[in-house]
């Protein structure tokens, strides 16, 4: 692969430290995917801004490459933070030097030449005319864009969506290439549907049935048919968000946009009336909700409307709603929007609290205050239930969801505080192996040559770093999950791949830092949630074997990785004893 000039100047430290750290993960993630060549991007944004998002690691990292002096060489904007600074004591946010953490973080991207929009939404501001290649570190927001837009990007992590805003360019792989641009999943919707939550809810069914045995290297990409040709943009907003909670980089709702017919596309799905109301059901409230919270991601100018006509049907009968029991999540830059029509003030006149540059997902809530959460969107709902917050939350349409935060005494009886979520749907393939088992695959470029042996942690489903593995202490927490419980730490952490947010990196960061992190990490697919934080703290890495480690390898094998050159042998050098 040809290197630009530039970026090798960059690679031997020419242009800054911060520079030459992002010129050496790019082209560490273009070797591993074995990239042909590099593109330039136009754009970048970074996540990774929350203080109870990205943690220790992240503000750890950023301290370290804030004062070199660097710029970004792309505009490049910022994910969401975890308040409304103008804002936080009607918040009540309950966390030690939460405000002096959280702007700390904002000013280290903003001396990197980031501008902080704090906005989860980077496809509303006007970009329908725009193309090329991006790099965008958001998770709903890379499936917008593939889906609707004509810019590109792969499902970056905050990391290397850094790298790339930093040194201008990105690998050519993944979903650069037209080739891997192709549906993977048919979803037939039987169902009707309507409102902005039942788009919410289908998004987030795809993803809870994926079998752990189809090969989807790129994620999740379903063909869904079935659907209005003319989606609003709320409709797709909601669809793609709650589809990227399980890793969705990309879908269609039109066949023309690909060559095969969707009879060839390898695993259907349908998801009829019966589907709908069911999860209706399973996420209805079932007992007193203490606050409702709209806007995940961002409220858009459509969603701020359809919440202000909610509220205007009861604020005609006189009513109010008591102690901001309602909060919308927005941008900046749709709260002006949103200013201009008249919808904000007639929220605000109703009780409303309106809240600027965060979001439901990242925010700190005060467990003394609130206990049940209301909201429409699954993507809330998903993060919101994790070890994020690991707080009770229900799901229903916007006109409900308004309901409940007018009538404070619609479900009297206060729910019990649950520490983890109900509903599981992990589907494991995994059996005891006694085999033999020796297989060769590839590495970090940047990584010298190592041998390095260890006990096995082994699963075949993906691991959600963010908010299901404890920050502190590296144990998986997240139900249903065959991991869940086992503790990462000094192990060689062998998986498919991650899933779940683009902060996942700095999670793993924060727990290498603090000696809490596994001594090796194997990928069966190419993970660029993982691959960073390996690259920049040289935690051994590799991917890529003939024989797939997650089902030729059980937990507590022991197993010893040797590098050389770009080559790494694995093997297994002992077998646990079959339970």
């Amino acid at each position: 692969m040809e290197i630009p000039p530039l970026l090798e100047s960059m690679l031997r430290g020419e242009r800054g430290q911060a520079k030459q750290m992002g010129a050496r993960l790019v082209l560490d993630m273009a070797d591993t995917a074995g990239a042909e060549s590099l593109i330039p991007a136009v754009h970048a944004h970074v996540s990774g801004v929350s203080v109870i998002t990205g943690g220790p690691g992240l503000r750890r990292f950023l301290s370290e490459i804030a004062n070199t002096g660097d710029q970004v060489s792309i505009p490049t904007t910022l994910n969401s933070a975890g308040c409304d600074r103008q804002k936080i004591e009607e918040m009540g946010i309950d966390y030690p030097s939460f405000l002096e953490l959280q702007f700390e973080i904002i000013k280290a991207y903003e001396s990197l030449g980031i501008e902080a929009t704090l906005s989860c939404t980077p496809y509303d501001r006007g970009i329908e005319a725009e193309s090329g290649a991006v790099s965008w570190a958001e998770s709903n927001a890379v499936a917008f864009a593939n889906s609707w837009t004509d810019l590109v990007t792969n499902r970056e992590s905050g990391l290397s969506a850094l790298a790339t805003a930093l040194t201008g360019f990105a690998p050519k792989w993944g979903l650069h290439l037209e080739e891997n641009r192709r549906p993977n999943i048919h979803v037939n919707v039987t169902a009707q549907l309507e409102r902005l939550s039942d788009f919410s809810i289908l998004g987030d069914w795809i993803g809870k049935q994926i079998k752990a045995d189809w090969k989807l290297p790129f994620g999740p990409m379903p063909y869904i048919s079935g659907l209005s040709k003319k989606l609003s943009f709320g409709q797709r907003k909601a669809l793609t968000a709650a589809a990227a909670n399980y890793g969705c980089p990309m879908l269609w709702t039109d066949e023309n946009a690909f060559s095969s017919p969707k009879e060839q596309i390898p695993n259907q799905l349908i998801f009829s009336d019966a589907s709908l109301n069911s999860r209706y059901e399973e996420l209805s409230p079932k007992s007193k909700v203490d606050l409702v919270v709209i806007g995940c991601p961002q409220a858009s100018l459509e969603e701020i409307r359809h919440t202000a006509a909610a509220v205007r049907t009861h604020l005609e009968f006189g009513k109010v709603i008591k102690e901001n029991r309602l909060w919308v999540f927005t941008s900046g830059y749709n709260y002006e929007l949103a200013s201009a029509d008249g919808s904000i003030d007639l929220l605000e006149q109703a009780g409303v609290l309106i809240l600027q540059d965060t979001c439901p997902e990242v925010t700190p809530y005060n467990r003394n205050l609130y206990n049940h959460l209301l909201t429409n969107s699954l993507k809330a709902e998903h993060y919101l239930t994790s070890g994020l917050n690991r707080i009770p939350t229900s799901v229903s349409n916007i006109e409900t969801c308004v309901r409940h935060a007018f009538d404070e005494h619609l479900l009297e009886e206060r729910i019990i505080t649950s520490s983890k979520k109900k509903e599981t749907y992990y589907d494991s393939n995994k059996s005891w192996v006694n085999e033999p088992y020796h297989s060769i695959g590839n590495g970090l470029k940047s990584q010298t040559s190592f041998e390095i042996s260890g006990k096995a942690l082994v699963t075949d489903i993906p691991i959600t770093f963010l908010g299901y593995v404890n920050p502190l202490t590296g144990v998986i927490e997240e139900e249903g999950h065959p991991l869940d419980g086992q503790a990462i730490e000094d192990t060689i952490l062998i998986f498919p791949k991650g899933s779940g947010s683009t902060v996942a990196p700095y999670v793993l960061m924060g727990l290498v830092y603090e000696n809490k992190g596994p001594k090796a990490i194997i990928t069966r697919d190419l993970c660029s949630l993982t691959l960073p934080a390996c690259s920049l703290l040289e935690v051994p890495y590799a991917h890529g074997f003939s024989q797939d480690p997650c089902m030729n390898i059980n937990s507590g094998d022991e197993v010893r990785m040797i590098k050389n050159g770009i080559e790494i042998q694995l093997e297994v050098l002992q077998r646990v004893t079959s339970s």
